[in-house]
């Protein structure tokens, strides 16, 4: 079984799936001939050991890369001292179950802006980030937290944002949402835009950036207020093409979760495979050509 350098799948269960569970989306992502899953414990972490040992077993049988997105509520800028320590707990939690499920990446939204200062919300999450770094350290729960660039331009996570907390916090890099970034600006949707993000990544995190990316792609509605909700593809304005084209220019490794609207789920993550597919073999293709 061959692995492309870019792991597609979906976030969440795909709807195709024959059974509920995450043992049984894990196995059917196998079968979509998929290499990834995100699993949404969007709403809570309710999942016992067991359980997470399941996950873990069947993922590697089948060779299932895994990602969890944690809690919406997370808010490393929550305003009082009970929501700051509920936030603190979903995270915790997503991390501590995630690894034991056998994921390595924890994506999460960092936060809301409070009408503050921006500067001043990012030393707020900088703290909480590093606290929480240090308690998931000493438990040896070696998962990555990736705070997730965001499409509201209220919220915390502009792609500046994520890559000074990813150059300043060992443990932390980005979840970069494309998506997210076009809704945020109404920009960041052409080819050479799409260079100047990867540019960004590789210049503030090296190579290594680069080579261990986790992204969300997916279409998406905005206005002046950037995100208002996702899009199947065909109904979106999202220059895909082009954002596979740079991912494969740039020789990017990691893995790639989609979120669409169902029923668009599967066949917007398939497209966008098999468009990563082609985009890489005529790129192989044009190297062997100049070389002969």
């Amino acid at each position: 079984m061959t692995t492309d350098p870019l792991r597609f799948g979906t976030v969440g269960s795909p709807q195709t799936a024959p059974k509920s569970g995450t043992p049984a989306a894990v196995e059917h992502m196998r079968v979509l001939g998929m290499d990834h899953l995100e699993i949404a414990w969007v709403q809570s972490v309710r999942v016992s050991d067991k359980t997470c040992a399941a996950i873990k077993a069947i993922a590697e049988q089948y060779r299932i890369s895994l990602s969890i997105h944690a809690p919406y509520y997370i808010n490393l800028n929550s305003q009082t001292d009970e929501l700051m320590r509920k936030s603190d707990e979903r995270l915790l939690a997503a991390a501590r179950k995630g690894y034991l499920a056998g994921a390595r990446d924890i994506v999460f939204h960092p936060g809301s802006y409070h009408n503050q200062p921006p500067e001043q919300v990012y030393e707020r999450v900088k703290e909480k980030l590093l606290e929480i770094r240090g308690i998931l350290d000493e438990e040896g729960v070696d998962v990555t937290l990736r705070p997730e660039t965001m499409g509201k331009v209220a919220v915390f996570g502009t792609l500046d944002e994520i890559l000074q907390l990813s150059q300043e916090i060992p443990g932390v890099l980005p979840c970069i949402d494309f998506a997210h970034l076009h809704a945020r600006s109404g920009a960041d949707n052409s080819y050479d835009e799409f260079v100047a993000i990867l540019q960004a990544v590789q210049d503030r995190l090296g190579r290594d950036g680069l080579e261990t990316l986790h992204a969300h792609m997916s279409g998406i509605a905005y206005g002046p207020r950037g995100e208002r909700h996702h899009l199947p593809l065909n109904e979106a304005d999202l220059r895909y093409q082009e954002l596979l084209q740079a991912l494969v220019d740039f020789d990017v490794q990691g893995s790639v979760a989609v979120e669409a609207p169902e029923p668009f789920h599967v066949a917007d993550a398939l497209t966008l495979q098999a468009t990563y597919r082609r985009l890489r073999e005529q790129a192989e293709a044009q190297v062997t050509a100049d070389e002969s």
